[in-house]
């Protein structure tokens, strides 16, 4: 036989899964414990005493007078009388009851009494043979094998409890998840995030019923102070309660914040890889059924075989040529103790088969495939932990079952909340402000600028940098601006790209005072934030993202007539049409930008309506001609239509309403021709219309008194017209990239010209002329087909060697004093 300890350890499991054992089970162990003892016991006691006794019943007479001898051998084998028939089986009893004892010979009734019966004529060895017989042919095999049967019926039951922690599909899981749970309870910031719940808790108590806190009970790191997010009658904000920082938080060791951040990954990525099934639930019902439906079958076939179980047995071992009998009468020595056993046994089995039955009938009973933590949310601030399903449902249910502080704690690591509360800690101790002031640098209009990328907050020792003018927030998923920032007197531009943000009370109120340039880039409107809106001291609003027709409604542009100092919108999107709410903005807006990523940009009526409009960049919209409603902006100076797919510009008459129009820009597009009708526009002072397809300039073109820029760079202009020398207000002249092969002494009657770019033409000569620019600074001449300079170049006293662009070849022909002069600072 086993041993109890080798058949126990069937049951046993690692004590770390004893948090999913729920108390039917532990019931169900102790029980199967109280089986396997009883088998083992049995089987001891039957082992070392287990037998049967055997007499012999009749004897076989070859006389007449066998008959009639029948009662007496029976009564000298038994040796007993009739009188105590009734122990006897009936049978036996009826045949002695009819049979009269017969005197032996020579034997007087009178005398002194005799012992009766008669020898049977076996000896010992016969006796045992007997009884080994007997014991295989006439006892039950069920007295036999009882204890086997008991032992086998423990251990599959006890299998069955355990298969779920066993099975390879299920075992990986439910260790992952049990080794992440004790992590979880154990974790010191599990404990810190509670102990922060439970001070806002009191908190928030304390603000609803009116009561008085004693402040020697608390500390300053006990509780922290929360700002709401701020409402206006204007627009309405969705309402979110802000996690201030507790300083009582910022004492977790860096080793435990780090272990913690690593438990939140392993959560995230154990929900996602049980939730999407239901294996481990399917199989913790399917061995409760097998464990029930082995009850039914054991108890079915036991309590047919309990009555088999009898002290007296009758055997007919067919040896009567050995003995000369041919019946026995047995007695089994074990048969009170196997019954006791037996029916003990089957009331064991009896009550696992109830326990059985209220399992299956809580798995059914209860949505075990879904888990709520709402009693947590309520509990704690932690209201975004969600609900889970599944296997990961069915193991907290059976968690729960053990103990619901574990739940309680684990919901703690679901939270967004509670991660974003440990990265901000474990941030704060990252970025100091030492560190931080190493990574502010000069941008270049001279600011202070800082720019973060991609980090999983906004540190503190951020709003300590008070000198600092321009913060860039880049890849942010969450940040959050205290009251702090009220100390950065200095900060006048803010970039959040795509960097959701949240600000308290007191930071609005400083940044809707002091913030004057706001960019915003995002991929979907809800990202912007609201409050925006509402900064009446802006001037510059950037907003790069998708802001189709479909999503104009959700962005609310109409908040916009309330920035009152706005001046300049730069909108870089997918627009169809123009805002009909940017009419809004009419007033006070003085620059418009949109720049549409290709989309063609069909409705441009809105425009009429906003006549402050100073400059006006239609960029990448696909537009074919020049927008009617730009004729109407009586006050635009600046008009830039770059990268678009106008072909051409006869609508350029109409510019000539526009008297306070300067700078025309129409780069990018497939212009063939300039009307000549350009030369009505004389208030231009500054073309460009290069990257497009010009084959010739019309004279009027240099008929504008006012012009000093015009860039006609990569064209296919062959010759520039010799009334270029009517501008004498040229200050900046570009033909780079065409196919001019002469340059017309004209030009150089361009006495104010500074900047002169011809390279990449087919110019075999400079002429001498070019010595009348004394005012050149910039001389572009690389990629032409030139043997040599002119030593003239020496009278352009401010031309540099760093703004000559020419090959060294050709600067080496030039005079050595020349090369001196220009070398020369």
């Amino acid at each position: 036989m086993f041993s109890l300890t080798e058949v126990a350890s069937l049951n046993d499991i690692q004590p770390k899964y004893r948090i999913l054992k729920p108390w039917w089970d532990v019931f169900m162990d102790y029980i199967g414990v109280i089986m396997l003892m009883l088998a083992i016991f049995s089987g001891t006691m039957q082992l070392s005493k287990d037998q049967v006794a055997c007499l012999p019943i009749l004897e076989k007479c070859t006389n007449p007078e066998a008959a009639q001898k029948r009662l007496e051998c029976s009564t000298s084998v038994l040796g007993t009388t009739p009188s105590t028939t009734t122990d006897l089986p009936d049978n036996i009893a009826h045949e002695l009851l009819n049979t009269q004892p017969t005197p032996l010979k020579g034997e007087d009734r009178g005398s002194q009494p005799q012992p009766t019966g008669r020898k049977t004529n076996l000896d010992y060895q016969q006796y045992v043979f007997v009884n080994q017989k007997c014991y295989h042919d006439a006892l039950p095999w069920y007295n036999k094998y009882f204890p086997y049967l008991a032992l086998i019926h423990t251990i599959l039951l006890m299998v069955s409890s355990n298969f779920w922690f066993k099975y390879p599909k299920t075992s990986s899981k439910i260790e992952h998840f049990v080794s992440i749970l004790g992590r979880c309870f154990e974790s010191p910031w599990t404990t810190k995030a509670l102990s922060e719940t439970a001070c806002e808790d009191s908190e928030e108590k304390q603000r609803f019923t009116g009561g008085v806190v004693f402040q020697k009970h608390l500390s300053s790191d006990d509780c922290c102070q929360t700002t709401p997010l701020m409402e206006t009658p204007t627009v309405q904000f969705p309402t979110e309660k802000l996690i201030a920082e507790a300083p009582s938080l910022t004492t977790l060791d860096k080793k435990d914040g780090e272990q913690a951040k690593a438990l939140f990954e392993k959560v995230r990525k154990f929900r996602a890889h049980v939730e999407d099934s239901d294996f481990i639930y399917k199989l913790y019902v399917a061995q409760t059924a097998i464990k029930a439906l082995k009850i039914i079958l054991i108890l079915s076939y036991t309590s047919t075989f309990a009555s088999k179980i009898r002290f007296h047995h009758i055997c007919k071992p067919e040896i009567e040529s050995l003995t000369g009998y041919d019946q026995f009468f047995c007695t089994h020595n074990m048969a009170f103790m196997l019954r006791k056993l037996l029916f003990t046994f089957m009331a064991m089995i009896s009550l696992y088969g109830l326990v059985c039955l209220y399992t299956l009938y809580w798995l059914f009973r209860r949505p075990l495939k879904e888990y709520s933590f709402e009693k947590v949310r309520e509990e704690s601030s932690f209201s975004d932990i969600p609900d889970v399903k599944n296997d990961f449902a069915f193991l907290l249910h059976m968690v729960d079952q053990y103990d619901q502080l574990y739940s309680k704690r684990f919901g703690v690591f679901l939270s967004e909340v509670s991660e974003n509360k440990l990265r901000e800690i474990s941030l704060n101790h990252e970025w100091t402000f030492e560190k931080l002031r190493q990574h502010v640098t000069s941008n270049a209009q001279d600011e202070q600028e800082l720019h973060l990328f991609m980090l999983s907050g906004l540190p503190n020792a951020v709003f300590d940098l008070t000198d600092l003018e321009v913060l860039k927030l880049e890849l942010i998923p969450e940040v959050r601006i205290s009251a702090k920032v009220s100390q950065m007197t200095n900060l006048r531009e803010l970039h959040l790209y795509h960097c959701p943000a949240k600000v308290e009370q007191t930071a609005f109120t400083f940044l809707r005072d002091h913030l004057r340039c706001l960019h915003i880039k995002f991929t979907d409107v809800a990202e912007i934030p609201p409050w925006i809106y509402l900064l009446r001291s802006l001037k510059e609003l950037n907003l790069i993202g998708n802001l189709n027709s479909e999503h104009n409604k959700m962005i609310g542009l109409e908040s916009l007539r309330d920035l009152r100092h706005l001046r300049m919108l730069y909108l870089k999107s997918n627009l169809n049409k123009i805002p009909t709410n940017l009419t809004e903005l009419s007033p006070h807006l003085t620059k418009l930008v949109i720049h549409n990523d290709g989309t063609k940009l069909l409705v441009l009526n809105s425009l009429k309506k906003i006549t402050s409009l100073v400059d006006l960049e239609l960029q990448n919209c696909d537009l074919e001609r020049i927008p009617h409603a730009i004729f109407s902006l009586a006050n635009l100076q600046e008009l830039d239509l770059k990268n678009n797919n106008i072909r051409t510009i006869e609508e350029i008459i109409s510019f000539q309403h526009l008297r306070r129009l300067t700078c025309l820009k129409l780069w990018y597009n497939k212009i063939t021709a300039i009307p000549p009708s350009i030369g009505l526009v004389k208030s231009l002072d500054s073309l460009v219309i290069c990257h497009n397809k010009l084959e010739t300039l019309p004279p009027a073109l240099f008929n504008l008194p006012k012009l000093r820029h015009i860039d006609l760079s990569h064209n296919c202009i062959s010759s520039i017209p010799v009334e270029v020398g009517y501008l004498h207000n040229l200050q900046h002249f570009a033909i780079t990239g065409n196919k001019v092969e002469v340059l017309p002494n004209q030009l150089f009657k361009c006495s104010k010209l500074k900047v002169l770019c011809v390279g990449h033409n087919s110019i075999t000569s400079i002429p001498e002329a070019i010595g009348q620019l004394v005012q050149l600074s910039h001389l572009e001449l690389k990629g032409n087909c030139l043997d040599c300079l002119p030593f003239q170049l020496g009278q352009c006293r401010l031309l540099r060697k760093n703004l000559l662009f020419v090959e060294d070849h050709l600067f080496d022909t030039l005079p050595l004093e020349v090369k001196e002069s220009i070398i020369s600072d």
